[in-house]
């Protein structure tokens, strides 16, 4: 009897290759498309043809019934409202830089689409997300894709072993490259050749500042400090700026200078050298932790704060409250740049995501 599957469809080429590969698999495909915001603004026209757009949704339901696989629409925009739009805003308020594809993948692609699994009676979910599934001493861990360039087990850190084991990721072992192929073999060009947004879906035009104001983000006039505190001039608002911002401080040195900490509480951005941003350690909060006595055990981790950012040796210290803290600090190896609050740290051992926290 073939399993049966929930297919996360957005109308893109991976979670359309992903479909076609499961079912030449055996699986039973039921494929769901998901709404998580709207597009309102003029702006934003030429975005309509994005992620959760009209378009994008009728494009995965047209593909879905082409392939003979049951499909529905599901409306999940008031959930993403109060979980990672209002994080997000709640976010940059307190003087740090978000990062929502995180919490979307933990609270709404590994929330609410497992309970539509059980609606619609699945074994599993899949998705077309670049990374890999391995169960080893009893644990079920995320593992970096084949594809080390389109690897997004940065992004999907929060998933639990209990999302793990109902998962499916037909894209892990395959390349970027491969996936348009087989597209091709298949006489979908269009979809072979159909681009990607690198943007936050719902950010109109990639300017989160507008967006920011539009949701009630009143802009309010500080002062920027250098490293020991002396002002020395001013800016346009804390939450229009992030860790490592070099342009568009609207201020000029005569040497760049760069964001190296936000004091949301006094309103003061704090401006210094390129080299003021190298940091030895970081301290992280909600973490997550695969096997607490593995790394208690073995310290030695690769750390990555950013996505586009190569993993760097380091060690964890776990202290004794963890259980009921969740916190916990990185040591690195060799200075890393840019420790950005907000953003996400997480940990790899042998090309396994060992645990992940949000930098504190």
């Amino acid at each position: 009897m073939s399993k049966r599957v929930l297919m996360a469809m957005s109308g893109g080429i991976d979670s359309s290759i992903s479909a076609l590969l499961l079912l030449e698999q055996g699986y039973e495909l039921v494929g769901v498309t998901f709404r998580t915001f709207d597009y309102i603004q003029e702006s934003c026209i030429a975005r309509e043809k994005g992620c959760c757009s009209v378009e994008s949704i009728m494009e995965a339901k047209h593909f879905a019934e082409s392939l003979g696989v049951e499909h529905h629409i599901l409306d999940f925009r008031q959930t993403f409202k109060e979980h990672v739009i209002a994080n997000f805003v709640d976010e940059y308020r307190h003087g740090r830089t978000p990062n929502p594809c995180v919490l979307c993948n933990s609270h709404i692609k590994w929330g609410l689409l497992l309970d539509a699994a059980d609606e619609y009676h699945c074994d599993f979910i899949a998705t077309g997300h670049y990374a890999q599934i391995e169960a080893r001493n009893g644990h079920y861990y995320l593992k970096c894709a084949a594809d080390r360039q389109k690897d997004q087990t940065y992004f999907l850190w929060m998933l639990t072993e209990e999302n793990l084991k109902r998962t499916i990721f037909p894209l892990g072992g395959l390349t970027k490259t491969e996936v348009r192929e087989i597209a091709l073999q298949h006489n979908f060009e269009r979809l072979a050749k159909k681009s990607e947004s690198q943007e936050i879906c719902f950010i109109p035009d990639n300017d989160y500042r507008t967006f920011l104001a539009n949701e009630g983000c009143q802009v309010r006039p500080g002062n920027y400090v250098d490293q020991e505190g002396k002002k020395i001039g001013r800016h346009s608002g804390y939450y229009n700026y992030t860790i490592g911002q070099r342009k568009g401080l609207g201020i000029a040195f005569g040497v760049p200078k760069y964001v190296t900490r936000i004091d949301a509480e006094h309103n003061q951005v704090t401006l210094g050298d390129y080299d003021d941003l190298y940091a030895n350690e970081l301290s992280a909060n909600e973490m997550r932790l695969r096997d607490i006595a593995w790394l208690q055990e073995s310290p030695s981790v690769l750390a990555r704060i950013r996505h586009k950012s190569p993993a760097t040796p380091a060690n964890i210290e776990i202290p004794e409250d963890f259980e009921t803290s969740h916190n916990a600090s990185i040591h690195f190896t060799d200075p890393v740049w840019g420790v950005t609050p907000g953003q996400s740290v997480v940990l790899y051992k042998d090309e396994l995501v060992v645990g992940g926290g949000l930098i504190s």
